[in-house]
């Protein structure tokens, strides 16, 4: 009897996390193709393409929101366990509150690492070729950011004009060795500007030892300046978060690539961030597991489930935000970015346990 319970537990569970998921799954097309649409549609592609962009892209995006989605479906499975009378019927069985909410718990967590080594890799992989396969179209949009073996390069258009900018790649906020291409609406070359450094921690580029050569008329015209600032649309941060997405890299590529990817220009600040993030995961399912249970389990009475509906959502606004205020706080140099993204896990694991015992009580 007690394994055809704990089965029937286990199955119910996971049949209604998948049915969540399916629902993110579904809104997550919906919204995201119209972006997709945007993006090709003075491309020449058939509708196809923004489809299948779009089918590769959400999976890596219900990974970011699994922690809601398990809050959700804990909430749903355990509100209809207690409606249908059959939180009683385990209760008679000799399962209290807390044996349930462990045995749902710990499904959620071990869902987590299944998460991080078999479904990440794959998740990692589909961004990877939605990157690449989006670059392909990218010469056809008017602003655009490559890495190659030739250094940076950036296409922007600002005031009316076209502007190609290439520079040696660097691992700070200073680039060596630019050279600026100024180009009319028409593709025609205005002006070549070559400078040895430039700072660009800011969206005003500070270019030092800047030689201009103007051409009007087909006369070319040299000038000279110690200083010049430019504007851009690209700062330093922008450009690394662009050519350095941590979404193409899998939990497991972090663990045994670690030393390798610092090697090859990665921030160790930011690699420790996302490894960590990765890595609370499976205790932050477990916790959001444990909040449903607290909002959910206090009672045996059968109850208005609009109530639960409001009482969820304002709990899921809550915690995102104080889980983006954490990463805020990493970002600001307040705390480390490695401890930012435990401390969300750390003050729910607090509030969690005090709840359960709680709700073991009744």
């Amino acid at each position: 009897m007690n394994r055809i319970l704990i089965n029937y537990l286990l199955s119910s569970f996971l049949k209604t996390i998948f049915k969540v998921i399916l629902i993110f799954y579904s809104f997550g097309i919906i919204l995201n193709l119209f972006e997709e649409i945007e993006f090709f549609k003075n491309i020449d592609t058939t509708i196809l393409t923004p489809i299948t962009l779009t089918a590769l892209y959400i999976p890596n995006m219900l990974i970011k929101l699994f922690p809601f989605i398990i809050f959700i479906s804990s909430m749903w499975f355990l509100l209809h366990l207690r409606n249908s009378k059959d939180l009683l019927t385990l209760k008679v069985f000799g399962y209290s509150n807390f044996k349930i909410f462990f045995i749902l718990a710990t499904t959620s967590f071990i869902f987590g690492w299944i998460i991080l080594f078999a479904v990440n890799p794959i998740t990692s992989s589909m961004v990877k070729y939605y990157e690449k396969t989006k670059s392909k179209y990218s010469r056809d949009v008017d602003h655009l950011v490559a890495v190659n073996k030739n250094g940076l390069w950036i296409k922007e258009y600002i005031n009316n004009n076209y502007r190609i900018v290439s520079a040696d790649t660097s691992k700070t906020n200073i680039l060596k060795n630019i050279k600026i291409f100024n180009l009319d609406d028409n593709y025609n070359l205005i002006e070549i500007v070559n400078a040895k450094t430039a700072d660009i921690s800011k969206t005003d580029w500070v270019l030092n030892d800047v030689t201009f050569s103007s051409f009007k008329d087909g006369i070319s015209e040299e000038i000279s300046e110690k200083k010049y600032v430019i504007q851009s649309k690209y700062d330093y941060i922008k450009i690394t978060s662009i050519f350095k997405n941590f979404d193409a890299m899998s939990f497991v590529d972090l663990l045994l690539n670690y030393k390798e990817l610092q090697n090859k220009g990665y921030n160790k600040t930011y690699l420790d961030q996302n490894l960590n993030s990765l890595l609370s995961l499976p205790f932050f399912l477990f916790l959001m597991t444990g909040l449903a249970s607290i909002l959910t389990m206090n009672t045996l009475k059968k109850s208005n489930n609009s109530t639960f509906i409001i009482v969820g959502l304002i709990t899921c606004v809550a915690v995102y935000y104080f889980k983006d205020l954490s990463f805020a706080l990493g970002q600001a140099n307040r705390i480390s970015l490695s401890l930012a993204a435990w401390v969300p896990v750390v003050t729910i694991g607090l509030f969690t346990s005090i709840g359960v015992l709680q709700i073991n009580e009744k």
